[in-house]
């Protein structure tokens, strides 16, 4: 996600509001029916929802304390697979979504995990980077987004760690990023972002009802080298560490973020050893659950069609 369009202040209201009863009263006057009263009333109503817009981005942006592993970004050139399959299917809801140069962007959230993104190119030279992925590697996982507190920090440590992060981009105030390169981030685009206001936009026409309610339960990762990128994880991207000590799988990393999204690192002996090997070649595998119900042999077909079809493994527990 790059930030180009957040809430912002609409037409200046000459009444100053105090309150929700000063907001309430004005409306009363409305009533009356006169055009002058009904023009104050908009603009109070303007005014008020920039207001309240204000405070919840205060109480996002005061939340993030500390890193938290925010989304799995997908690439497609069909985003109505995506909508289908997380949407329609797994339960997931609108959170927010909108054009960035050169590529358009969209986050469904679920009942418990990260969010899923999905990303489709449009028109445009900044959007080069999406047709060579898709060009190369056909729709799939894309990059991971850890939101940060302090964006300068962030890559301080980052920096400090013998790692030179890529495209960084302080130049808006909303959304500031930087990525590390799937050399240095154990075979993922990660995405480090430091976020102070959410856009407010609508979904788009083609996203259907949500289906039951689902958990992302864990993002899997396969990795060559489990000690680095535990490392990665937990030192510089405020990780917890889960795996028991004196595991049987010691090849087997668990790790949580304070907002419940949880990432397991297989390594290579594990991956030999046959227990955690997944079903294909894949190195991301994306895990569901259903909260509250079970989906249908008829449900499960039709989720395995759209995940090939976003080339992405996905795997759903308890249908």
């Amino acid at each position: 996600m790059n930030l180009t369009s957040v809430a912002g202040a609409g037409p200046a209201c000459t009444c100053a509001l105090t309150s929700d009863t000063d907001h309430d009263q004005v409306r009363s006057r409305g009533a009356s029916g006169s055009w002058e009263d009904w023009r104050l009333v908009m603009a109070v109503d303007q005014e008020l929802d920039v207001r309240h817009s204000a405070e919840r981005l205060l109480d996002e942006r005061a939340a993030v304390q500390r890193t938290i592993f925010d989304h799995v970004a997908i690439g497609t050139r069909t985003l109505a697979d995506g909508w289908q399959l997380f949407g329609g299917l797994l339960g997931g809801t609108w959170v927010y979504g909108g054009d960035s140069p050169g590529y358009w962007w969209g986050q469904l959230r679920f009942g418990a995990g990260p969010k899923i993104e999905l990303l489709t190119p449009v028109s445009g030279a900044d959007g080069a980077f999406l047709e060579r992925f898709l060009a190369s590697r056909g729709p799939g996982p894309h990059h991971f987004t850890f939101i940060v507190a302090d964006l300068r920090q962030t890559l301080s440590d980052v920096r400090a760690n013998g790692i030179e992060p890529v495209g960084v981009d302080m130049s808006n105030d909303a959304w500031k990023e930087a990525f590390l390169h799937p050399r240095d981030a154990h075979g993922v685009v990660i995405q480090l972002a430091e976020q102070s206001a959410t856009p407010e936009l609508a979904p788009p026409a083609d996203l259907p009802e949500p289906g039951p309610a689902s958990a992302f339960e864990r993002v899997e990762h396969h990795v060559t080298d489990i000690s680095g990128a535990t490392k990665l994880f937990t030192r510089l991207l405020d990780a917890e560490l889960i795996t028991p000590a004196g595991s049987k799988t010691p090849h087997v990393a668990e790790l949580t973020w304070t907002n419940g999204a949880r990432l397991r690192l297989v390594g290579p002996a594990a991956d030999a050893a046959g227990p955690t090997a997944p079903a294909s070649n894949a190195r991301t595998h994306l895990h569901f659950t259903r909260v509250n119900a079970q989906l249908s042999p008829d449900d499960a077909s039709r989720a395995a069609q759209l995940a090939r079809r976003l080339g992405t493994s996905v795997h759903l527990h308890g249908a």
